[in-house]
């Protein structure tokens, strides 16, 4: 999987996604970085200005259109070469849907993906609507760009990659799979501060181990995130008792 990202800062998405699991499944060929300055395509070839004063007035400044349409051009056009398949560009803004395991999932299906980091006070309207496919958000609040928000939807779409983690069984059974929170885990030793770990997983009986785990996801979800455990009773409606037969 190929990810390129449109920013004002490449140095900082390198330097960060170049690290830990991302950065040995760059190195293994799994997925790729393509961190794009999008600077270098601007025609203010002296000061090379991105951003002007909004029509209209305002604070800050705004992004321009043309020195990322040009950007994203100069990506597609590379993409192309490969496939005619029209490349999905997100656009990282609070305006947008809220980034889940799901959304991270389905991403993860595609070939390339583009994403676009505005900063200052936003990006020009006209080329959002000329380029961007997806407008996604990480939470609602507001950051003072968006490489960061990109960063975190690459690392956990990377994740679900096949070849990404060395255990594919771990994607399967962390948090949000199924609408459930992961279940408490633990290591040795034993007994740290007076707390002992649970017997059960102690026992070497796999089948009742997999039942308190999904014992304990249910309960930690209920607590912690009641809205995810309404999703999951709506999938996993209780089964009605069976009606003891009367002789």
């Amino acid at each position: 999987m190929n990810f390129h990202i449109m920013t004002l800062f490449p140095e900082m998405i390198q330097q960060s996604l170049s690290n830990s699991i991302t950065g040995r499944a760059s190195d293994k060929g799994y997925i790729s970085f393509n961190a794009v300055n999008i600077r270098d395509y601007t025609n203010d070839y002296k000061h090379h200005k991105v951003d002007d004063y909004t029509y209209g007035g305002g604070a800050g400044m705004l992004m321009q259109a043309q020195p990322i349409y040009d950007c994203y051009l100069s990506i597609k056009n590379k993409i192309s070469e490969k496939t005619d398949k029209k490349p999905r560009v997100i656009y990282v803004t609070p305006q947008g849907s809220v980034f889940n395991q799901k959304m991270a999932a389905e991403l993860a299906k595609e070939e390339d993906i583009i994403f676009l980091c505005g900063h200052y006070e936003g990006v020009d309207e006209r080329v959002l609507e000329e380029i961007v496919t997806d407008y996604v958000s990480i939470g609602d609040y507001v950051l003072t760009g968006g490489e960061l928000p990109a960063m975190v939807m690459i690392d956990a779409i990377s994740r679900l990659v096949p070849g990404v983690l060395s255990n594919d069984e771990s994607a399967m059974t962390e948090s949000f799979n199924n609408n459930l929170l992961e279940y408490p885990q633990y290591s040795r030793p034993e007994e740290w501060m007076g707390k002992k770990v649970p017997a059960i997983l102690l026992s070497g009986d796999h089948k009742k181990v997999d039942e308190w785990r999904l014992e304990q996801s249910i309960i930690r979800t209920k607590e912690r995130r009641p809205d995810l455990y309404e999703k999951w009773l709506l999938e996993n409606p209780p089964k009605p008792e069976k009606k003891k037969r009367k002789r």
